[in-house]
């Protein structure tokens, strides 16, 4: 009888050193940080006008994406994949030397990722897009790319998972932040916007790229392409981006003042109701370097003239839609 409970003993139990199903887990849980706009001294948290914007300040927050990339790094090993949950899940760990954890979510559109074998390196961007009737820009702004706005992008890093034995589990909270933000661009019209059909716009000089390891964007600029709203008081894009270029640095120490002699440009493009196209440019510099990640920009004293919309230019025209002129999104991978 003595040696039967022995026999059972050794068959339930494992000796550390013998059993090939040891396990390691990292028992991650997630947590998020719903920033539309981080604040560099304009208050609009504080000061938020809901009746000017139509909308409280919370309703501009981006929502929990569906799923989670999880990366993992070590000295030893090629970068392994795992997806999680938003709530976060158990992750198996290898214990192996330097592990470190990267994560951003993936459920995204335009969103293109490079250089992840690397993760000094590995960046977001987003897909090019193409528009014929940005020449102003393209010469204000040359050689570089113009983009559609990015997706809701978060991210997260976790230098040194720490060690944990075989056989156990430990607590690993993440706070996943964003890399993008939103600006609220109003156009504000004087006069005239009863003309307006269709209208759309463009952003130069913003980031191109976001690093995922620190949050630091590229040095790299671009032209962000987006279509507008027609409302009554003028035209809004609510305008997804990286924010601008090369910012921060690894010291979180740049200054604003740093970018004041790099161009940042608004453009609003419109076709009136008689099928003329008119634009207008504008230097944003000074209120994009006051809020570099996410805010409100504002134009105003926009007139459209009765003259310019007298009469139709002598062809059928259709003015839902901007015709030979249309945006091309270009294939992933085409910059």
């Amino acid at each position: 009888m003595a040696v039967a409970g022995l026999m059972l003993m050794a068959m339930s139990s494992c000796r550390k050193d013998l059993c090939y199903n040891h396990f390691r887990t990292a028992a991650v849980s997630l947590s998020w940080e719903q920033e539309w706009e981080r604040d560099y001294g304009m208050a609009h948290a504080a000061n938020w006008d809901e009746a000017l914007h139509g909308l409280t300040y919370d309703d501009m927050r981006p929502e929990l994406p569906e799923l989670v990339t999880l990366v993992t790094y070590s000295d030893e090993a090629s970068p392994r994949e795992t997806f999680l949950p938003v709530e976060g899940d158990d992750v198996g760990v290898d214990g192996l030397s330097g592990t470190s954890f990267l994560l951003y979510n993936n459920d995204t559109e335009y969103i293109v990722l490079a250089d992840m074998a690397s993760l000094a390196e590995a960046r977001a961007t987003s897909t090019s897009r193409s528009r014929s009737t940005i020449e102003y820009l393209t010469q204000i702004h040359p050689g570089v790319r113009s983009t559609n706005p990015p997706d809701v992008l978060y991210a997260s890093f976790v230098e040194e998972v720490p060690f944990i034995d075989l056989h156990e589990s430990r607590h690993l909270p993440v706070t996943m932040q964003p890399l993008v933000y939103t600006y609220i661009i109003r156009y504000e019209f004087e006069y005239g916007i009863h003309h307006v059909a269709i209208a759309r716009g463009a952003l130069g000089g913003m980031a191109e790229s976001v690093y995922l390891r620190s949050g630091a964007t590229s040095a790299e600029s671009s032209i962000i392409l987006f279509d507008c709203d027609v409302k009554s008081y003028g035209c809004e894009a609510h305008v997804r981006s990286f924010g601008i270029p090369a910012f921060p640095d690894e010291y979180y120490g740049r200054a604003a003042t740093s970018r004041a002699d790099e161009p940042y440009t608004l453009n609003l493009e419109l076709r009136l109701t008689n099928g003329k196209t008119v634009e207008f440019n504008y230097d944003i510099a000074d209120q994009i370097l006051a809020q570099p990640r996410g805010g409100v920009i504002r134009v105003s004293g926009i007139r459209i003239e009765d003259e310019e919309n007298l009469f139709n230019s002598g062809f059928d025209v259709e003015v839902d839609d901007w015709g030979e002129h249309e945006d091309i999104d270009l294939p992933v991978g085409v910059f």
